[in-house]
């Protein structure tokens, strides 16, 4: 379980990592990532993430869903990500069925995927993360 320290749950979070940060994408998810270095925030060790899921891929109960799926693949990459770091992950509409075909082993590996193309962890952390 993701820690509220941990989480980006406030709207302002939110705002300042889709205008100040960066973005990489795959078929399946986008990455908004942004380095926090401002005196304050910069105090919460560790990164800090947010999930996002638009209604136009189901009810409120598949969202949720997505979203537990998201935070459990997540758990894999915590301690390999480069610290002081905001991230928001948008689920896009092929992931609903890379669930369903391939589960949530795919999804890790989806999201390692974004990982590396932000250069945001390791390749040899990022070999143990994918395991």
């Amino acid at each position: 379980m993701i820690r509220s320290r941990g989480r980006l749950s406030r709207s302002e979070d939110f705002t300042r990592v889709y205008r100040s940060g960066r973005s990489v994408a795959n078929k399946y998810l986008v990455l908004y990532y942004f380095e926090r270095s401002e005196p304050g925030m910069a105090d919460a060790g560790g990164p800090r993430v947010g999930f996002s899921v638009s209604k136009r891929l189901g009810t409120a109960v598949e969202r949720n869903r997505i979203k537990r799926i998201l935070r459990e693949a997540f758990h894999a990459h915590g301690e390999s990500l480069r610290g002081n770091m905001d991230l928001v992950l948008i689920a896009r509409g092929p992931l609903v069925e890379l669930l369903e075909t391939g589960g949530l082993a795919a999804v890790k590996e989806k999201m390692t995927e974004v990982f590396r193309k932000g250069a945001l962890v390791s390749p040899r952390e990022d070999r143990r993360a994918s395991s």
